[in-house]
């Protein structure tokens, strides 16, 4: 098994290092890359203008870095009379750490649909609150469509940003080939399509499309099928360890 690890930096090279301590033959090949979000600035005052008993969701590890990072900067703290909701645990836990306050988020998975489940978000329950969602630029749209339909005025704050990363495809896939790569995780959708994208078809046929493929939900297996793939893993979320167990 070799490995092309394509999750950003600085999980990619880590679970890239982890994965050559085991033994295994693993590469790093970054899709996308991040940079402060447009509206960081307006953090602070989105966090003011919320209610006690409203809503914060934290949609990954970036939004926190870079939504902690900015308030330090203003001076600013986390408001302990909201309500803080993380992905999963991961994003939770790393949520807890910077702002010391209670974070919930579902014990099992890391997605909008599993979050959604939990018996806090019904909609007896959150009726007539508003909600912050922290994100990324772009993204799905579940979450929030979801917390409207329940009753929630929701809006967001873009706290980073996402570019790709290019490569020439020809070149890339071709050192990818002799490299030996024949196991691929891709932790998202917008990466997968892109890795789909950027590797032309006769490659795409020879080579991508028989390798095995890791990816970190049901959602992006059915998207992985629908692109071609037939080998694909499902780790049980997107941490690093859940990926190395998914590898093994």
């Amino acid at each position: 098994m070799t490995i092309l690890v394509t999750r950003p930096s600085p999980s990619g090279e880590q679970l890239v290092a982890r994965l050559r301590t085991l033994g295994r033959v693993a590469y790093h090949s970054p899709l996308i890359e991040f940079a402060p979000g447009n509206q960081l600035a307006e953090l602070p005052g989105k966090l003011a203008a919320l209610m006690p008993q409203d809503l914060v969701f934290v949609l990954s590890q970036h939004a926190v870095k870079y939504a902690d990072r900015a308030l330090v900067q203003q001076g600013q703290h986390w408001p302990d009379f909201v309500s803080y909701y993380a992905i999963g645990r991961t994003t939770g836990l790393l949520m807890h750490k910077a702002n010391s306050l209670p974070i919930i988020y579902p014990q099992d998975g890391e997605t909008s649909e599993t979050l959604l489940t939990l018996s806090a978000l019904q909609p007896q329950a959150i009726k007539g609150r508003q909600a912050l969602i922290l994100r990324g630029n772009g993204g799905r749209e579940l979450l929030a469509d979801t917390l409207r339909e329940r009753g929630v005025d929701v809006s967001y704050c873009e706290c980073y940003r996402r570019s790709p990363l290019y490569y020439d495809g020809s070149e890339q896939s071709s050192s990818w080939q002799r490299a030996g790569i024949n196991t691929l995780v891709v932790t998202s959708g917008e990466m997968l399509q892109q890795l789909y994208t950027l590797v032309p078809d006769y490659y795409r046929t020879s080579w991508l499309l028989s390798c095995t493929l890791v990816v970190v939900s049901e959602r992006l297996a059915t998207l992985a099928r629908q692109l071609g793939w037939h080998t694909i893993r499902v780790a049980e979320n997107a941490d690093n360890d859940a990926l190395i167990r998914a590898l093994k």
